[in-house]
């Protein structure tokens, strides 16, 4: 009796977690139907795959170094013209072309245009090699984290997967970029927590302090925002952006707000699980303590974890910006120049307000954990100081 019963509880959850699936599948496929706007005629032109078979003509200089072009015949590998030779031409820039040499596999860019083509080297063939890079990572990953390492390597997928074909095609649409990622990060969490360690009362409180410590980051951001008269508008490509904005429905001015919910959604749904799990490992071992005690148990394991990920996220986002601080200090910027740029003013806000949000999920995740682990009593109640458990 008690195993059918098992039996209809695990077919009611496959079947609920299938249908969710089936749910979420489709709200993706119907996003992808958009018709997109056409910034960039691509008519008549075409990348395809190739291999280098010959060099006609090199570019290599006496001293060393390549100028101006190389001319290589290339074996075309995909497309309408797979299987020929042509002759294309290969820059010699940093972000285009590539050093040809025979039998390297390149990508070209076929322009047809009535009985004219040509054919020139876009880049380089690199796909096999990011891909490897990708599954020996999730390999190691999963060999490393043995059943939750691969567990975590599917929600990895799973997160990346909903921003590529949920989140951005939402914003391409005309949602409002800030709820889009608000959506995303409620799904993202509950399923990777759900993942990870399955429906406890430990994956439920990291899911409610993942969700307020990543809350805390969006509503400081756009605090601090109007605070210091920064705004999603003052970003670098802001120009490129508004012409696209103009073209579409995009919410420009929300992009950059969603991409601090994102980019801060990791370190709050590592940090609310850390501290979940420790508090719930303390109960299972000294279930004697109260509630305060768990509480403080919290806060104190969670303090060493706010400077690491302080740190990391703080280290994150000016890692993306080491650049732009290479130019600043070698022209040499005056103090107040710096202080207001916009770029820093940005990488400022961006930190700070996604290390709060860290910060502030360690008591909220200690506070719901602790509260949580001392409430739900209703099986078994603890006997205080006689070492027992009452039933």
């Amino acid at each position: 009796m008690i195993q059918t019963k098992n039996r209809r509880q695990v077919f009611l959850k496959t079947g609920i977690v299938c249908l969710f699936f089936i749910f979420l599948a489709g709200f993706a496929w119907w996003l992808g139907r958009t018709e997109k706007t056409v910034l960039l005629s691509n008519e008549g032109r075409t990348f395809e795959k190739a291999r280098v078979v010959s060099i006609v003509e090199d570019n290599l200089t006496s001293e060393g170094t390549r100028a101006g072009y190389q001319t290589v015949e290339v074996e075309i590998l995909t497309g309408e013209h797979k299987g020929e030779i042509l002759e294309a031409t290969s820059s010699s820039s940093y972000l285009y072309g590539a050093n040809c040499t025979v039998g390297l596999r390149v990508i070209v860019i076929i322009s047809e245009s009535d009985d004219y083509m040509t054919v020139s080297v876009y880049n380089y063939d690199r796909g096999n090699q990011l891909y490897a890079i990708l599954i020996f990572f999730l390999v190691v990953l999963g060999l490393i984290g043995g059943k939750k390492g691969w567990k975590s390597g599917v929600g990895l997928v799973f997160t990346f997967a909903c921003i590529i074909f949920l989140f951005i095609p939402m914003v391409y649409r005309g949602y409002s970029p800030i709820l889009s990622a608000v959506f995303l990060v409620v799904l993202v969490t509950v399923v990777v927590m759900l993942l990870i360690d399955g429906w406890t009362v430990k994956s439920a409180c990291a899911m409610a302090g993942t969700i307020f410590g990543v809350g805390i980051a969006a509503v400081s951001a756009e605090l601090f925002g109007r605070f210091a008269h920064l705004s999603g508008y003052n970003v670098s490509d802001i120009e490129d952006l508004i012409y696209i904005g103009e073209m579409m429905d995009i919410r420009i001015g929300g992009l950059m707000f969603a991409g601090i919910l994102i980019s801060a959604l990791g370190a709050v749904m590592d940090v609310a699980m850390s501290v979940a799990s420790t508090v719930n490992e303390i109960h299972e071992k000294t279930p004697s303590l109260g509630q305060k005690e768990l509480f403080l148990s919290g806060i104190h394991v969670g303090r060493d974890m706010m400077g690491t990920m302080s740190n990391t996220l703080i280290l994150a986002f000016a890692g993306g910006s080491i650049n732009t601080f290479v130019y600043i200090y070698s022209y040499n910027y005056a103090y107040y120049q710096i202080l207001n740029m916009y770029s820093v003013g940005l990488e400022i806000l961006q930190g700070v307000s996604a290390t709060l949000g860290v910060i502030l999920t360690v008591p909220m995740v200690s506070f719901f954990t602790a509260g949580a682990l001392k409430g739900f009593r209703s099986e078994k109640r603890w006997k205080g100081g006689s070492g027992e458990y009452e039933q």
